[in-house]
């Protein structure tokens, strides 16, 4: 959705790049007006921000581009997502905007990646919750073996097993020779 109009439906659910909802353009415009003494420096700025921001939700995770002079782009897949956190300010509740910031377990306070401008940010939660477990899966799952209606025991489990029965092994063998 290249138009700038992101509140029609759930954008992310198209796999296109999409934009923020256009109400944050007037939360940039206000957030820059109250800025006062700095308004010819923030509003700029702000506005730059806007129009440059891009976001993509794929198969494979997470991607957003913004930046004018100083471009920044984030690629974060689905699988290094630990959190997923909506933020609504009372300006932003006025506006009918959220934003929704996506952790990963890099060991940094901030979020990886900040979608901003969200109508439905519950949704894209959930959204974002359900591919990281769908993520998850994928990545556990082993089809090496058919499966033949048993759970298959654990590597470690059977190592166990292995270690216990020969100490026990070793023990008889002593009370045998006496």
């Amino acid at each position: 959705m290249e138009d700038g109009r992101a509140d029609a439906g759930r954008p992310w659910e198209s796999r296109d790049v999409f934009r923020p909802d256009t109400a944050l353009r007037s939360y940039y415009i206000l957030m820059g007006v109250l800025s006062l003494p700095a308004i010819f420096i923030t509003l700029p700025i702000f506005l730059a921000r806007y129009h440059t921001l891009r976001y993509r939700l794929d198969e494979h995770g997470v991607w957003m581009r913004v930046g004018l002079l100083f471009r920044k782009e984030s690629n974060l897949t689905y699988r290094r997502i630990q959190d997923v956190h909506v933020t609504r300010g009372l300006i932003q509740r006025w506006f009918g905007i959220s934003s929704v910031a996506i952790q990963t377990a890099s060991g940094s306070a901030t979020a990886e990646i900040t979608i901003e401008g969200v109508r439905d940010a519950d949704a894209l939660r959930d959204f974002l919750y359900a591919r990281m477990r769908g993520a998850k899966d994928d990545h556990e799952a082993t089809p090496e073996a058919p499966s033949t209606g048993e759970p298959e025991p654990d590597e470690a489990l059977v190592l166990l097993r292995e270690v216990r029965d020969a100490l026990r092994a070793l023990n008889e063998k002593p009370e045998r020779q006496s």
